[in-house]
């Protein structure tokens, strides 16, 4: 079998196991994965920066004996330094490059992971589809007519297409999950604290990012976090420890869990057939897995909490930018993208008291949240509203493209004060996706899984969240799920590589 077969069959473990016993060197994977890059990118278009050299050089040299060893690996560009490496953030401003690793590139590496690329992200990581002014669109490998999700789109579609078995990603407002679901694969969002984000930021968007992973299996995942999580001596705040490795936990059976299912749209929006055929996909697979699942509501989240998450990420985006100016020197306005600077502005508009008590409800909400679903293992719900969408469908057009023109141009940015024209713009903005940002609110780890396939021949995931600082328990019931759907060796069909 030729090894670029094998990199497009195995998941990281499968590989570093490979490499470990000698059968395959890091450098005849690395060299593998690389030209597969090379090969997809105009397919898939998920490279920012190309990190061969180093990637070579650093497979020459490798430990074999490390827990990854010569696993080829993506690195994201929005977030996390790598020392030496432009990082663009998916945006036209002056790239950063940065004179240190972070806390996570450095345990990446000393996993044995080996970075060949870093991966595409939209701008500043505000869309939920991966297209961008500076790096154009980011295409899905099972149909490259169709989205292959953001923010994390490009680690999504690199994993997908077989270019590398696992990527970094990170997570605001679904951003490990809904590429993952676009894309067949595994992502975990953290609970807040679980991964360091230092020393770039000791918190991002008030502690509602995370940073982990898109994965093609579970185990993959569980071991990836058991080589990275845990605090540095920057760190604001930890995660509750687990009570064993991440790993043990995705290879024990979970036992007879507690499950609740989550239905509605938060926001009142239309769900596809296709999302509730996932769902009930999920929930006859977990019944099949003896679990008990009972319906649930949880009317306290709704579009005043859904307005109050946009607001301060609006106001996060502001701080961005006066940042941004800060480092090169001059104001950015002009180079970012439209929605960005309206949305900037809208960020420098709300009142540092409105932010902060959009906050106190958010906390509020996620408590009383947090203490309704404690007697349940996980709680499952979409991800998604609709199948992975066409390339441009989020885009603009017509009215709202006028709207948004006006907005920006005549600076029209108070008229957001208007609930009705706030919510118009929300609910364009989350039409996709309704439900993500509600577990980056609270803090507690959710899992993308994927579970469906729809007529269309597109992936359609759904998530399960947990207790705070419970990961073990989602991961041992995500490999459950896994077994069961069979999913592990479902590949996307791009360019499928010979025998």
């Amino acid at each position: 079998m030729s090894v670029e077969r094998i990199l497009w069959e195995e998941d990281a473990t499968g590989l570093a196991g490979l490499v470990r016993k000698g059968e395959l060197s890091a450098i005849e994977l690395t060299e593998a994965a690389i030209a597969r890059a090379e090969a997809t990118r105009p397919q898939i278009n998920a490279t920012a920066e190309p990190l061969y050299d180093a990637a070579r050089a650093r497979a020459k040299t490798m430990d074999r004996s490390l827990p990854l060893a010569g696993v080829p690996f993506a690195i994201k560009d929005l977030g996390i330094a790598i020392k030496g490496v432009p990082s663009h953030g998916g945006s036209r401003i002056p790239a950063s490059v940065p004179d240190v690793n972070s806390v996570m590139t450095d345990r990446y590496l000393a996993a044995g992971l080996v970075p060949i690329v870093t991966s595409t992200s939209p701008e500043h990581g505000l869309r939920l589809m991966t297209e961008s002014k500076a790096f154009g669109i980011t295409r899905n490998p099972w149909n490259t007519g169709h989205t292959s999700g953001g923010s994390s789109g490009g680690a999504a579609a690199l994993v997908a297409a077989g270019v590398v078995p696992v990527a970094h990603a990170s997570d605001g407002g679904g951003s490990i999950r809904v590429p993952s679901a676009c894309t067949g694969l595994v992502g975990l969002k953290t609970s807040r604290g679980r991964i360091p984000l230092t020393p770039l930021v000791s918190e991002s968007w008030y502690g509602m990012v995370v940073d982990h992973a898109v994965t093609r299996s579970v185990r993959d995942s569980a071991l990836l976090l058991d080589l990275t999580h845990g605090p540095d001596s920057l760190s604001p705040y930890a995660a509750l420890p687990p009570k064993g490795t991440f790993a043990a936990a995705a290879a024990r059976d979970p036992g007879k869990l507690s499950l609740a299912v989550y239905r509605k749209s938060p926001l009142g929006l239309p769900i596809s057939a296709e999302t509730m055929k996932a769902l009930d996909t999920a929930v006859a697979l977990a019944r099949e897995g003896g679990h008990t699942v009972v319906e649930i509501d949880l009317a306290f989240i709704g579009r005043d909490f859904l307005a109050d998450f946009c607001r301060t990420v609006a106001s996060a985006v502001a701080g961005t930018l006066r940042a941004e100016a800060l480092r090169v020197g001059r104001s950015v306005t002009g180079e970012v993208e439209r929605a960005t600077r309206v949305l900037g502005r809208l960020g420098e508009m709300v009142s540092a008291g409105e932010i902060y008590a959009g906050l106190q409800r958010l906390h509020a909400a996620s408590r009383r949240m947090i203490e309704e679903t404690a007697q349940y293992d996980a709680v499952l719900m979409p991800v998604i509203a609709h199948p992975p969408l066409a390339c441009g469908a989020m885009n603009p057009k017509g009215a709202d493209e006028l709207i948004e023109n006006l907005l920006d141009k005549l600076h029209l940015t108070p008229l957001l004060k208007l609930k009705p024209l706030f919510g118009q713009l929300m609910d364009k903005s989350l039409l996709f996706t309704h439900w993500p940002a509600i577990h980056n609110v609270s803090g507690q780890p959710s899992i993308a899984l994927p579970v469906h396939v729809t007529e269309a021949g597109l992936p359609l995931g759904i998530q399960a969240a947990g207790r705070p600082g419970d990961e073990e328990t989602l991961l041992s019931f995500a490999a459950q799920m896994e077994k069961l759907s069979g999913w592990l060796g479902r590949r996307a069909p791009l360019m499928v590589p010979q025998g």
